[in-house]
């Protein structure tokens, strides 16, 4: 008996893919690409680009073997571009002090691409943005210095990101890649390209703003729902329960949805809602639920700097003097990324009530916190005698010494413990314990 031969009935894949920005989205991309299809990774950063040709990754995502064993060309010349048949664009989408939305960092990576583009090129956008912009923002940017005509010459599509800094689980090839292009035949190229990397499949949207809005729901629900169990911990601090405690119990029902309070920064959950709301002010609707929950969010950090302040005042703590040390400055734990950081949000608050915190943090750049933030960060051995500890980041390198953290506060001190991440059962005798 003859058996059956398998026959690999996937569509051939023929591009040379650029990859444009290297940071925590861009570089897992280029170098899943790069196991596939010849792949050049561009990044406008000259150090950059040598620190990943030296093996070394800034964002902690990718390790030194994955790079040095890869075949993916790094460079920081656009001239490497003119090769390339498809074109992937992540770039970050940050919003201006005003939260509006700045798209600089697209509109730059469109103008190193467009005196690239050649006939039959495509040219995919990773980047969250609301709807719209790929069509209407960067595709004249393309045509005007390309020369060429967006949906005739060249074609344009939009594939929304979904890397989770630090989550080595939900990686790229593991996470269903939503896609979209400016006709059918765009939309399946797109997809074919995916799909040779993405080992979870594809999803085609029937537009491209369709998948932009897709992406930026995402992470507007989960600011959402995050905002909601911020504001039930503010009232259930009012009624001197336990939030950790309430969610632990109405988990138990089957159809509950496990969200928990806190600070909400970083680049993608803290600064994606604005995107939408503008554009849905622009066009004359005021989004309130979505800006209320922005609003609460918001209030965190300062709420944790006057809880703090009470708690110190009421065990009889002089604010002046007061020794206050918080943990960690990266916006989630074990990622070493200090982007829309809320951790200044309490440094600061806590200097209008008198009070001056030291700051720990073991995997952000003590450079960039002092750049970005002002903030000196502290180091290991200063953190003793302390009136007040505030867990605010919950690293796994805080977490596995727990004693001797817990040690470092003086008899009468106050622990705040932000995620909840402490035992509130096993505290010392003598430190008052509060948990967001």
């Amino acid at each position: 008996m003859c058996g059956l031969l398998a026959i690999d009935m996937s569509p051939q894949v023929n591009e040379r893919i650029a990859v444009i920005g290297l940071g925590y989205v861009g570089l897992p991309v280029a170098l899943a690409f790069a196991r596939k299809l010849p792949t050049v990774g561009f990044d406008i950063r000259q150090k950059r680009i040598d620190d990943l040709k030296g093996g070394h990754d800034e964002t902690a995502e990718v390790t030194r073997e994955a790079l040095t064993s890869s075949s993916i060309e790094l460079t920081a010349d656009p001239k490497a571009l003119a090769a390339c048949t498809f074109f992937i664009v992540a770039v970050p989408t940050p919003i201006d002090h005003n939260n509006r939305p700045d798209l600089g960092p697209m509109i730059s990576a469109s103008k190193t691409v467009g005196p690239h583009l050649r006939k039959g090129n495509i040219v995919v956008y990773e980047s969250t943005v609301y709807p719209g912009v790929t069509e209407d923002v960067c595709g004249p940017i393309l045509e005007k210095l390309s020369g060429l005509k967006a949906g005739v010459d060249f074609f344009l599509g939009y594939s929304p990101e979904r890397i989770n800094p630090g989550d080595k689980e939900h990686t790229f090839e593991r996470i269903k890649k939503v896609v979209s292009g400016q006709d059918a035949e765009t939309l399946e190229r797109v997809a074919n390209v995916y799909a040779a990397v993405v080992t979870a499949g594809v999803h085609r949207a029937p537009s491209i703003k369709v998948a932009e809005a897709a992406k930026v729901i995402e992470n507007t629900q989960r600011d959402l729902n995050i905002a909601l169990m911020n504001e039930l911990a503010l009232i259930f601090d009012r009624m001197g329960i336990r939030t950790a405690d309430v969610l632990e119990a109405a988990a138990t029902k089957w159809n509950f949805l496990r969200f928990t309070p806190g600070l909400v920064g970083g680049h993608c959950i803290g600064v994606d809602p604005y995107y939408l709301t503008t554009k849905a002010e622009e066009l004359g609707y005021l989004p309130e639920v979505i800006l209320a929950g922005r609003r609460i969010n918001n209030n965190v950090g300062p709420f944790l700097a006057q809880k703090c302040v009470k708690l110190l005042a009421t065990a009889g703590h002089s604010l002046a003097s007061a020794r206050v040390a918080i943990l960690g400055l990266t916006f989630k734990e074990n990622v070493p990324d200090l982007r829309n950081s809320k951790i200044p949000d309490i440094v600061r608050e806590l200097k209008e009530y008198g009070v001056t915190a030291m700051v720990h943090e073991p995997l952000g750049d003590p450079h960039e916190a002092f750049h970005e933030y002002g903030i000196k960060l502290s180091p290991w051995d200063e953190l003793r005698d302390l009136d007040a500890l505030i867990l605010a980041v919950s690293h796994a390198e805080y977490l596995a010494q727990i004693p001797e953290l817990l040690a470092r506060v003086r008899d009468g001190g106050v622990v705040i413990d932000v995620k909840s991440a402490l035992d509130a059962t096993s505290m010392p005798r003598g430190i008052r314990y509060w948990s967001l």
